[in-house]
């Protein structure tokens, strides 16, 4: 079996982006996994589901100006990519930009034009080829002849799906056997679905538990013995930064527990504080006594997947949710309330909204922990903040969106007199909107650099967002949380848009 060219899977990712067909991606991906030898799965596994195998390199957008022409003949191989994508993430300490730069620049002399768009995409995240982890879960099992409930099932038991797809695709269902759960490792966190009303939510679940919603950090507690271990929901370690989580836990009365649930840094009056202050203080990792006295972390848990050496995340969530209550005391429980009436969550909702918290997350009471999916089981429903705003430039995409103005710089209206920046978004943009506004926007065109087309700020675009956080990045002080578009919104001037003095008042310090 020859060796896999980064030139076959940028092939395999430009067909994939071109078919909206779920079944006829799977069955690109299947057959692109099919020539992988076991060394190479891990790295095609990450390329076709859209980012490097290394999370973190270290190399921004800056680095990604200015690269060399391509080779005119592909003889990159997939494994000489990801050593030098290694190399990159290893850097650290003075000198480590120029030496990531000069190592990016060395891989994409070696790469032809269609390798140099795919390589730009995964480090960039904006491959956008439609194959995220679900989709190309599917390609391994249909690669393996497995079924694809029992490959998901062990990529949630073993929190990553490139060692799942190595085994499978070398020794078939016989190497699923391996993957458990363990007390230690982190599993992929269950995710939730959205609707837009309660009303949406109880029609879809019918009788459900409905929980407050925290704007936290999703944390996962293992505890085995006296051994406690924290992850986030990117299953990073974060142990040693939040110790008041591991001592809420070794006081449970159990020998091995794992649960799921949110630390947030509350105010004295229990209201939260900016979701940027908890995760400033999780992400912490010197002189944490000091940031905790400053930030104290308080740990609520919504879920328990293992205890005392038995697993119960296949248990219906309301035998899982008595088996919480029998483990925890109440002041470490998420609030919660059982019920069939509309009204009643409603209710529920407008309290947790009033209290500071995001919303509500209705549960069905009869679903397994489903890792690392938005089962139909979880629905969150929240308040959508919308804000009309206006487009100050544009940058040019990657990967698929090549060729279309795609990462929108966004501003809100000063009434002194211009435009102030409160951040960027691409999410949110189908195709038609991307060709449209590409038009649009280079008929508003007033400097156009290489990477960026900054126009007259006459386009107004309807943005929604989750909040408004503080940031010494753009000038006001502020930028949008999750802002994706929703909406062009041609039918309205600039002096339509909202003002800055709107946004602040969204903005919570």
């Amino acid at each position: 079996m020859s060796a896999v060219l980064l030139e076959d899977l940028a092939s395999v990712s430009a067909a994939v982006g071109g078919t909206r067909a779920r079944s006829a991606k799977v069955e690109l991906l299947a057959n692109a996994l099919r020539t992988a030898t076991p060394a190479e799965v891990p790295v095609v596994v990450a390329y076709l589901s859209g980012g490097l195998r290394q999370r973190r390199t270290g190399l921004g957008y800056a680095a990604l100006r200015d690269l060399p022409a391509p080779a005119q003949e592909p003889r990159m191989t997939v494994l000489e990519a990801d050593t030098v994508f290694g190399r990159i993430a290893e850097l650290s300490g003075p000198g480590s930009q120029r030496e990531r730069r000069r190592l990016l620049v060395q891989v994409m002399e070696e790469a032809t034009a269609e390798e140099q768009q795919q390589l730009l995409g995964l480090v960039g995240g904006d491959l956008r080829q439609g194959a995220l982890d679900a989709v190309v879960t599917d390609a391994v099992a249909r690669a393996s002849g497995v079924p694809v409930a029992d490959v998901r099932r062990a990529v949630m038991l073993r929190g990553d799906l490139a060692p799942v797809a190595a085994a499978v695709l070398v020794d078939g269902a016989h190497g699923l056997a391996r993957f458990r759960l363990e007390v230690g490792r982190p599993l992929r966190p269950m995710l939730a679905q959205s609707a837009p009303t309660m009303a949406a939510a109880f029609e879809q679940l019918g009788e459900a538990a409905v929980e407050w919603k925290l704007d936290g950090v999703r944390i996962q507690v293992h505890r085995n013995g006296g051994d406690i271990a924290v992850f986030t929901r990117t299953l990073d370690d974060v142990t040693t930064r939040v110790p008041e989580v591991v001592e809420s836990v070794r006081g449970l009365p159990v020998d091995s527990v794992v649960l799921d649930g949110e630390a947030i840094a509350l105010q004295a009056d229990g209201r939260p504080r900016p979701f940027q202050e908890t995760a400033a203080r999780v992400g912490s990792r010197v002189d944490v006594e000091r940031v905790r006295a400053a930030t104290p972390l308080t740990p609520w848990f919504f879920d328990v997947l293992h205890v005392d050496g038995e697993e119960v995340l296949d248990r219906p969530g309301a035998a899982r949710q008595a088996v919480l209550s029998d483990v925890l005391p109440a002041s470490l429980l998420v609030p919660r309330r059982v019920t069939d009436d509309v009204d009643a969550a409603e209710g529920f909702l407008a309290d947790a909204v009033a209290r500071g918290h995001e919303g509500a997350v209705v549960k069905a009471l009869d679903v397994a922990w489903e890792a690392g999916r938005r089962g139909a089981g979880w629905v969150k429903v929240k308040p959508r903040h919308t804000l009309d705003l206006v487009v100050l430039a544009a940058e040019w995409g990657h990967g698929r969106r090549s060729g279309w103005l795609s990462n929108l710089h966004l501003g809100a209206r000063d009434p002194a007199g211009g435009f102030v920046m409160l951040g960027k978004t691409f999410k949110g943009l189908t195709d038609e909107m991307l060709r449209w506004q590409t038009e649009r926007l280079l008929s508003l065109a007033e400097e156009q650099g290489e990477w960026v087309v900054k126009v007259r700020p006459e386009l107004v675009v309807e943005i929604a967002f989750d909040g408004v956080q503080t940031s010494s990045r753009y000038p006001a002080g502020m930028a949008l949380r999750f802002a994706r578009v929703l909406r062009h919104r041609p039918d309205k001037t600039s002096v339509e848009a909202d003002t800055v003095a709107r946004v602040r008042a969204l903005h919570v310090r």
